[in-house]
């Protein structure tokens, strides 16, 4: 590389590739070229093309020194003779440059063709011309002739950023050779060497936003660095829309507005904002799909990584079309803000669009919802005959009590009370080698409590309100609740059509019960002779069960009808306060 001056030289020019050793990121055109000057097969005219700032021109005067050089060494110039120190410099006769962009008529290139039969100091005399697309048709026709067929001592290097412009006629004349884009850890190096060998103090993040400002391009790069250097903050070069992707991540809109609003207000346009966060979402893909390919380096390597870890590769596609659509938009629209953060927001929440791909995401969310779900373990299954009894035991209850809940089966009883025989209902022992089907089903529980009454009538009306038709919520909600026991709960009705109704709908009321409480259990019609309330969650209170009781269906017996009468008008008085009963 070449040393600086005393007088201020930018970057890209005082650190300019000075030997093909020295070319980064081109290998396979150094490999084309040092094999021609080492077998002495260089062609008489080149063609290179390829990005801006990937090295063409450098190149050219490279192999100008490597033609010249006094001491060339397997292809390689030698950098300090007389010839290679001129070309460095600029002031080599062997060496002549032209801008094909402001002489591309046809009188540049017939002074051009007139002067290219002298001879020259050196051994061979080398035409670089820049820009050669910009040639006029002219222009080309008038160089055809001496391109084909130059002096012997004449190399003609023409140079292109878009070789689909040059003529066919001139590209079928040149070797072909095509440069590339510098990946992100070639640019790093390159600017690692360049910040020591400058003594530049900058930090790694303004290193890693100089190889992000280039894409690719080393004179862009180190143009960059240039900038940082002189502001001394790399924020002032390019924008950091960390924020805007972390609230895209979030799914917060309104983080997403206020990061860019913010940006506004630093002096950023939005048409810089949306290249570079078009290009951030590009990097962050590229790192979820191959890291390899990604130019960013350091911190941000890291961030944007995790970042679309869980912004996931659907949405970051969706939000680089919606960006990309915007940089078009806004070309043409009298408020380009409002185009920008119409995007990033439709961005950050699918819900805020209507077109395929938003509706798709939505789905999708959906779809990884179910699979969670499914994939959940399932409730515990219902504690079995060993385990009620272990529990009963633990509770200090007998082995043929039946207890509404916990709290009620803790309940003190005097040591002199004599114990209770058991009646028909007791849970017979367990014997030795006894089969399990003669053990009667454990009792219905929610959590570590069985079922009751109580608990059942406080969630009926739940139970009712998840019947999907309205005539099997009628029927059930006219019935009463006459008690659970032994995983049966029994609804009372009044009359036979009424109990085949219900039956018809049994099944999606277990299946309700099961859905609110948690607890299998049975649903028994039953027909009472008393007019069934139309509140049997405002029925009589509830009765205090007894610790052993067990409520017996064939002990029930009719009620007379003077007391069904009296229990009717009470109920009356109950619904309606404050009315007096008349006689008739």
């Amino acid at each position: 590389m070449t040393s600086a001056n005393d007088s201020f030289v930018s970057l890209y020019r005082r650190y300019r590739p000075g030997t093909f050793e020295e070319l980064r990121g081109q290998d396979h055109v150094v490999r084309a070229l040092r094999s021609a000057v080492r077998d002495n097969h260089v062609g008489h005219a080149y063609l290179f093309s390829g990005p801006r700032g990937t090295g063409k021109t450098s190149t050219a005067r490279i192999l100008a020194k490597a033609l010249n050089c006094l001491a060339v060494v397997d292809g390689e110039p030698c950098g300090v003779c007389a010839s290679c120190v001129a070309i460095t410099q600029g002031n080599s006769m062997d060496v002549i440059e032209l801008d094909a962009a402001s002489n591309n008529g046809v009188e540049a290139m017939r002074d051009l063709i007139s002067h290219a039969a002298l001879g020259s100091p050196g051994r061979q005399k080398v035409y670089i011309v820049d820009e050669v697309h910009m040639l006029t048709t002219g222009a080309e026709n008038a160089l055809l002739k001496t391109l084909e067929e130059p002096p012997p001592h004449v190399i003609f290097v023409l140079a292109t950023t878009d070789p689909q412009k040059v003529a066919p006629t001139i590209r079928s004349r040149t070797q072909h050779l095509e440069f590339r884009l510098l990946s992100g850890e070639v640019l790093e190096g390159l600017l690692q060497d360049v910040k020591t060998a400058a003594g530049l103090s900058v930090d790694e993040a303004a290193l890693g936003m100089a190889v992000r400002r280039g894409h690719g391009s080393a004179r862009d790069a180190l143009s960059a660095l240039d900038q940082v250097v002189a502001s001394g903050d790399s924020g002032d070069v390019r924008p950091s829309l960390v924020d805007v992707i972390e609230g895209m991540v979030a799914e917060d809109a309104a983080a997403c507005l206020v990061a860019v609003v913010r940006l506004y207000e630093a002096g950023w346009t939005p048409a810089q904002l949306a290249v570079d966060l078009a290009d951030d979402l590009r990097q962050a893909f590229l790192l979820s799909i191959e890291p390899t390919l990604a130019e960013v380096v350091g911190a941000d390597r890291e961030r944007l990584s995790e970042q679309v870890g869980r912004l996931g590769r659907p949405r970051c596609v969706r939000a680089l079309e919606l960006i990309g659509r915007a940089q078009v938009d806004m070309r043409d629209a009298p408020d380009p803000q409002i185009i920008l953060e119409v995007a990033i927001l439709r961005a950050a929440r699918s819900d805020l669009d209507v077109d395929v791909a938003a509706l798709a995401e939505r789905i999708n969310r959906l779809e990884r919802r179910i699979t969670e779900l499914a994939q959940a373990p399932a409730p515990s299954a219902p504690a079995s005959v060993a385990e009620v009894r272990q529990r009963r035991a633990t509770a200090g209850e007998g082995p043929g009590s039946y207890a509404p809940s916990r709290a009620k089966s803790q309940r003190p009883t005097p040591a002199s009370a004599p114990e209770k025989a058991s009646t028909k209902h007791d849970a017979p022992e367990v014997q030795e080698g006894e089969p399990a089907a003669q053990v009667p089903d454990p009792k219905p529980t929610i959590g570590s409590h069985e079922v009751t009454k109580e608990e059942f009538a406080k969630a009926w009306e739940t139970i009712i309100g998840q019947l999907k038709s309205g005539l099997d919520r009628a029927m059930y909600k006219s019935g009463v609740i006459i008690g659970v026991t032994e995983g049966t709960v029994h609804i009372g009705v009044s009359t036979e059509t009424h109990k085949n109704k219900c039956l018809e709908s049994r099944e999606a009321v277990e299946a309700a019960i099961a859905s609110v409480l948690g607890a299998a259990l049975r649903v028994e019609i039953e027909v009472t002779s008393s007019k069934p309330s139309t509140a049997p969650a405002r029925t009589a209170a509830p009765v205090v069960e007894e610790p052993e009781e067990v409520i017996d269906l064939d002990d029930l017996v009719e009620a007379p009808p003077k007391v069904i009468e009296t229990l009717a008008e009470s109920r009356l008085l109950e619904a309606f306060p404050g009315a007096v009963e008349e006689d008739a």
